[in-house]
């Protein structure tokens, strides 16, 4: 039998996590070298995913099946195609830096020594994430995919609710209020999409028998499973209304703020560049694979919520005080891209929207984190008490400047490529859409450059006159990921290569080809 892969990509960090918390509690460096190695290890496993897939080969590769629960066709199934491939790339990269980052957000609080922060639980948390974010990109069975798209709620609940923003120190009672206000909103928000998800999982089964995402689909398409219409719709709306709570979608949106806000940098990105992936890869593979005719008449509804996500988060990005709200409202008018590219029904909204699903995870990284590292300094996150950092810690201006400008999608950087596509293929068969979209982009450049504006130019500000610029273990976190920027921006190629495959498939799953593009004949 042929190494299941798949299976110990996500199974590395799953063990990785019960090792990292069983360290005993006075060894917390050896339990942070543990994680971090871990992750690592899980790096090369994702690397060698993506290079033992072929593009040109079949739909899902590496798969490994086994029957789990006979009684009820459930089965353990994985298989990953392209858009998977990708997602699992980014992250597997993603966790290295998020550790790193967090290298001292759980140590001890020397200014309140009688309070311990379970280092170890900190970091095997975040590798108990990363687990269940793998192998929601591989399961191909419904059944499978639902139980660990549930479960990682569990640990980003405590994540949030235990592991706060060290600007809260001073105020540890108020700071534990917001912190469990967040985690809570989180959860409940994801719990009630689970919910409506897993009815609508059981009526699937009712219909099709099984579980099995690639047999359910080819029985869709040889005609010998033809769901009613309005069975096909209510089903649809229920796996839907799930993925537009993670994504997050206006008007579900709402959680994200609060649990961004009173994380730490490297969980606030865990939340949005990792577990809020999951949303958006699940209305491609199975939204639309699934219940094909149902996703074409749900698409004028949703295009219009996602572009209420992308002109609301951005309105709500300018006017902005806290620097981690601002990315948090920020990503919401993201997402809206996103998910207004994958329905477009297009090949090139389709593909820009994976790109962008990319391309958005190492971009929120690099800002967030470098924010991070800002907060962490200075103690706060009003921008109101920044000014003048430029001056006194160069680096850090600079990286974070890249990270502004990507996020704004500047020409030359990772994000554009993929927003430039979204737009191209919205506009290609929705022109009023694409056109009111490009509004974001201008909000993007005000909130974006208003935000280095007020905080590293200007005068120096007597509470930053003394920060420090970036240390060796910052700059190996953010270093890394400015270059993918850079290099992904200049050259999108390795990464189009491998998904535009699966996106013409999944175009061809909801019947759909791109229009041709109407020009005048010449005289």
């Amino acid at each position: 039998m042929s190494f299941p892969l798949l299976t110990a990509t996500a199974a590395l960090p799953a063990i990785g996590a019960i090792a990292t918390a069983a360290v005993p509690a006075a060894r917390r460096t050896a339990a942070k070298w543990l994680a971090l190695l871990v992750s690592l290890a899980t790096l090369a496993l994702a690397v060698v995913v993506l290079v033992r897939f072929d593009p040109d080969g079949d739909r899902y590769q590496l798969t490994e099946s086994h029957s789990w629960i006979k009684d009820f066709g459930v089965r353990y199934e994985l298989g990953v195609d392209g858009i998977a491939v990708a997602l699992i790339a980014l992250t597997a990269l993603l966790i290295p830096f998020v550790i790193l980052a967090g290298w001292h957000d759980a140590d001890p609080l020397e200014t309140h020594s009688s309070r311990w922060r379970p280092t170890q639980g900190f970091f095997a948390l975040i590798l108990g994430v990363e687990a269940m974010v793998i192998i929601s990109f591989e399961a191909t069975d419904v059944f499978l995919f639902y139980i660990f798209f549930e479960a990682m709620l569990i640990p980003m609940y405590f994540l949030i609710g235990g592991f706060g923003d060290r600007a809260h120190a001073g105020s540890d009672e108020h700071a534990a209020a917001q912190r469990s206000y967040a985690a809570v909103k989180f959860l409940l928000y994801n719990l009630a999409g689970g919910l409506i998800m897993l009815a609508a999982v059981i009526g699937l089964y009712v219909v099709a028998g099984n579980f099995s995402l690639q047999e359910i689909a080819e029985a869709r398409a040889n005609g010998s499973l033809d769901m009613a219409t309005n069975t096909e719709r209510w089903l649809f709306l229920g796996f839907f209304f799930a993925f537009a709570v993670k994504a997050p979608l206006w008007p579900l949106h709402t959680w994200l703020p609060n649990a961004m806000g009173e994380s730490t940098a490297p969980v606030a990105v865990l939340i949005t560049a990792v577990v809020d992936k999951v949303g958006t890869f699940a209305m491609l593979r199975f939204c639309l694979q699934l219940f094909p005719e149902a996703s074409k008449w749900a698409t004028p509804a949703i295009l219009v919520l996602a572009l209420i996500s992308i002109i609301y988060g951005a309105l709500l990005a300018v006017g902005q005080r806290d620097i981690k709200r601002l990315v948090a409202y920020a990503s919401i008018s993201h997402f809206g891209f996103i998910i207004m590219g994958i329905f477009a029904m297009t090949s090139q909204g389709q593909s820009g929207a994976t790109l962008y699903m990319v391309n958005h995870g190492i971009s929120t990284a690099a800002l967030m984190l470098v924010a991070g590292f800002l907060i962490t300094r200075r103690g706060s996150r009003l921008i109101a008490d920044y000014g003048g950092v430029q001056k006194v810690a160069p680096v850090l201006a600079g990286t974070f400047l890249i990270g502004s400008l990507a996020t704004l999608s500047l020409p030359g950087l990772a994000p554009f490529v993929s927003e430039f596509l979204v737009l191209i293929g919205t506009f290609a068969r929705y022109p009023v859409i694409g056109i009111i979209a490009t509004f974001g982009i201008v909000l993007a450049a005000l909130y974006t450059l208003v935000l280095y504006q007020r905080t590293m130019t200007g005068p120096v500000k007597p509470e930053v006159s003394a920060m420090p610029d970036l240390k060796v273990r910052e700059l190996v976190v953010v270093a890394p990921l400015i270059a993918l920027l850079i290099f992904l921006g200049v050259y999108p190629k390795p990464l189009t290569d491998i998904v535009n495959p699966a996106v013409k498939q999944t175009m061809s799953d909801v019947h759909k080809k791109d229009p041709k593009p109407e020009v005048e004949a010449a005289k």
